[in-house]
């Protein structure tokens, strides 16, 4: 099923294809049959164990995996423009995924478990009949969307199921496209946010509590702090080099910010 040159669904039985450049921006979705598998996500490692999901949107989050002998999952990965058109007209989908930017993986019960299994393997025996279903891609479209309703539900379970408003579900949902494009590099303050977006900056902090959890600076200095850990890596960039991309006035200014976000110096956290 493809609507360009590239597959709007991935099927896999491994976790060592995410992040990578054929993959980059599918989300990826896999759930845990036996062993476990070891990785880190925005700079803090985590387990995915027997009985639990994962739902990750950015594969570039995730680095250093690291498979059990006996890691027996199902992984789906789907393109965002597949997973647009099958997501349910419910705003909880934004909460959610807040939610598993800072922790991935979902503990399920042994009544969840089953559903969750029962998704995985009702998507891939529909994705067999690509070939003989007049109507494989609306098919695709109701089992991609069982499966999000389901993760809705396992999620609402655990954290509480409080409805977003759709004006705030919007303005959340622009504000973190401004930082997934990469403002945040030269654009630190509330104020820049608030005014491509309309709205008085005590209205976009208030809105981004309600409905992450968490107020606007959050996750403005969020998405620059692992933006900065992953460039710091590369042992290429010279600090100078860094202070210009984020627009810092000064090394030391950047190596402040660094010691403060990330609990070393620049020159600490490289080594």
């Amino acid at each position: 099923m493809k609507d360009s040159d590239r597959p709007h669904i991935v099927i896999a039985s491994t976790l060592a294809g995410i992040g990578k450049q054929n993959l980059a921006d599918y989300l990826c979705h896999a759930y845990c049959h036996e062993g476990s598998c070891e990785f880190t996500y925005n700079n803090n490692v985590y387990t995915l164990s027997a009985g639990e999901c994962l739902i990750v949107r950015r594969g570039d989050l995730v680095s250093e995996v690291l498979e059990s002998v006996d890691f027996r999952v199902d992984v789906i990965y789907v393109t965002p423009e597949f997973i647009e058109i099958s997501t349910p007209q419910s705003n909880y989908g934004m909460k959610g995924s807040l939610a598993l930017f800072n922790n991935p993986i979902m503990h399920l019960t042994e009544a969840q478990q089953k559903v969750c299994a029962l998704d995985f393997d009702y998507i891939k025996r529909r994705w067999a009949l690509a070939d003989t279903h007049h109507f494989h891609r609306d098919a695709m479209i109701n089992a991609v969307q069982c499966m999000i309703i389901d993760f809705f539900d396992f999620h609402a379970e655990q954290y509480g199921n409080e409805k977003i408003s759709s004006q705030y579900a919007d303005l959340m949902e622009r504000f973190l496209a401004l930082l997934e494009r990469g403002d945040f590099r030269r654009n630190r303050e509330i104020a820049y946010y608030a005014d491509k977006l309309f709205v008085t900056s005590k209205y976009l902090s208030e809105v981004c509590k309600k409905v992450s959890g968490f107020p606007a600076n959050y996750w403005i200095n969020r998405f620059t702090v692992l933006d900065i850990s992953r460039q710091l890596r590369d042992k290429k960039r010279s600090f100078t080099e860094l202070t210009d991309l984020y627009g810092f006035s000064s090394p030391s200014y950047f190596s402040r910010y660094v010691q403060k976000y990330l609990g070393a110096s620049p020159t600490d956290f490289r080594e």
